[in-house]
């Protein structure tokens, strides 16, 4: 299945599981903008998928999810760009 995401975030189809798995071990799996939009997107579809039971979220390394991306944030926010639609969609997800 291919949502998007980039190396960061895997999605694949296990019998009735969707699964969703975290790629950045390097970074703790802190989760990126990029990271979150995609997610939302295999959410959205999976949830119209009368094929899809049940969600599993798993991380690569020995970090579940550091949670956000700080340092992609503290740059973001260095570049005159604050990061509004990452804390966004962050939460609405």
């Amino acid at each position: 299945m291919d949502f998007g995401g980039g190396d960061e975030i895997r999605f694949e189809r296990l019998g009735r599981a969707g699964v969703v798995t975290l790629t950045r071990p390097k970074a703790l799996n802190a989760v990126t903008h990029n990271m979150v939009k995609t997610l939302g997107k295999a959410l959205d579809a999976w949830e119209q998928d009368p094929g899809i039971g049940v969600v599993v979220v798993k991380a690569e390394g020995r970090a579940f999810s550091a949670g956000g991306d700080i340092l992609h944030i503290y740059e973001a926010g260095r570049a005159g760009r604050p990061p509004v639609d990452f804390f966004a969609d962050e939460y609405r997800l």
